[in-house]
């Protein structure tokens, strides 16, 4: 499912929460917290984290062992679609958990002001313990961290399917965007679909143009257009949306591309139906709703993808990292980072084997049942480029009117100039220089 926070919701957000700032409490970012130790007694102490619909089950082992070690009690709490602006909608008007899944990109942190809201997670315990490539990847504002890591970021890159390559003589996966684009022609001759697109469910589409934008990422555009140096009427970014629309109009995508959903994909890749799908982490969760690790293995493949090689673009979401607010019950937010040093630490091998997944520290192996494919979406990670959504200063909606433009109702330009003209406005909103 998507969980970034449309651009929309984002401007109105931001700036009802940047009128709510204490300045007081901004000046505290940088303060070092105080660690207990994550076994220390916490009889009737109650903590409640806030979790979305596909992250609710995220803290289950974790939250059994920390009770059982400590004595307190803790409450997850679902909180409905759409979870950003449901969270910032509360959090506006005094509500605030003591933990919640929170996306940890910087602009994320901005759209709920941390500076005010969240507690500094300086000097964590957990840190050294984490491989270095991703101990900043993410999780920082303005130098402070905000925000925990818990499990892999996601990257956008290609998902396919290996019996389909194998069928039609590919042995190697392609080395660079245009090697893939090549690859795709070869296969629509041979009556293979080559790519598959969930046009009516739209927040996918913007990977393509993300994948494009890895190599210009790694050289500074998001740190451009965060300054009003360049815009995504560019040549850039609009490049890169002319280019995904000229791989549609040469037929490599599915015929249904304008009625496909989310879970027509993953049909149609374990299916056999489409060759590539270009998605995120979420994408092989539904995988795994529909195979077992044996089958994936066989079926499914993952390679990152660019202009230049095969480079991936990672972009973590709300279900990889947790933020704890500052609640005034200064017990309850000592108990909060006491959790986060608990996951992080005794609770951590457990948890990565309850969730089958990725294991983040070097000492903490990863567990048995983990699928291949999400292996080389983490081993992606240290050259990976960062997204949109990780590095731009606020995130408007591109994919929106991508969506649009496979609709056949906006040209490529209409789509570069309507997200230019809705980043400006949010850059201004949220004070950004140069808007």
């Amino acid at each position: 499912m998507r969980r970034w926070i449309s651009g929309a919701v984002a401007a109105a957000l931001t700036l009802g929460l940047a009128a709510c700032s204490d300045p007081a409490a901004e000046t505290s970012a940088g303060t070092t917290v105080t660690w207990p130790e994550p076994t220390t007694k916490l009889d009737g102490v109650k903590l409640t984290i806030w979790a979305a619909q596909n992250s609710n089950t995220v803290p289950k082992k974790v939250v059994e062992g920390f009770q059982a070690a400590t004595g307190a009690t803790v409450e997850v709490v679902t909180i409905p679609d759409p979870y950003e602006q449901s969270i910032q909608t509360k959090v506006a008007t005094g509500d605030k958990p003591d933990l919640a899944f929170w996306q940890p990109t910087a602009s994320m942190l901005t759209a709920i002001n941390a500076k005010t809201n969240l507690q500094p997670l300086t000097d964590a315990p957990w840190l050294p313990k984490l491989a270095p490539d991703l101990r900043d990847i993410t999780g920082l504002l303005d130098g402070t961290r905000y925000a925990a890591l818990v499990t892999s970021p996601a990257v956008e890159g290609v998902y396919y399917n290996k019996e389909v390559f194998a069928a039609n003589g590919v042995t190697a996966a392609p080395k660079n965007f245009d090697e893939m684009v090549t690859l795709a022609q070869q296969l629509k001759g041979k009556g293979v679909t080559p790519f598959h697109e969930m046009g009516a469910d739209r927040w996918a589409t913007q990977w393509w143009v993300q994948v494009l934008l890895a190599d210009e990422a790694k050289k500074g555009l998001w740190e451009r257009i965060n300054t009003g140096k360049e815009k995504f009427t560019d040549p850039a970014v609009l490049g890169a949306i002319k280019k995904y629309q000229e791989l549609i109009n040469a037929g490599l995508f599915n015929a249904d591309i304008k009625t496909a959903k989310f879970e027509d994909q993953g049909a149609a890749l374990l299916d056999g139906k489409a060759a590539m799908v270009v998605q995120v982490n979420s994408f092989f969760g539904q995988l795994q709703a529909k195979a077992d690790t044996a089958t994936l293995d066989s079926k499914v493949g993952f390679f990152p993808i660019s202009e230049s090689g095969n480079v991936g673009t990672f972009i973590p979401d709300q279900s990889n990292a947790l933020v704890a607010f500052k609640t005034g019950d200064a017990k309850r937010e000592a108990a909060a980072r006491q959790l986060l040093a608990y996951w992080m630490g005794p609770g951590y091998s457990d948890f990565v084997t309850d969730r089958k997944t990725v294991s983040l520290q070097s000492a903490v192996p990863n567990p048995p049942g983990v699928p291949q494919a999400l292996l080389d979406v983490h081993a992606a990670l240290p050259a990976a480029a960062g997204s949109m959504q990780a590095l731009a200063v606020a995130n408007p909606d591109l994919y929106i009117n991508l969506a649009d433009m496979i609709a056949g109702t906006m040209t490529p330009e209409q789509v570069a100039q309507a997200t230019q003209d809705q980043f400006a406005q949010l850059a201004k909103a949220a004070g950004a220089t140069g808007f």
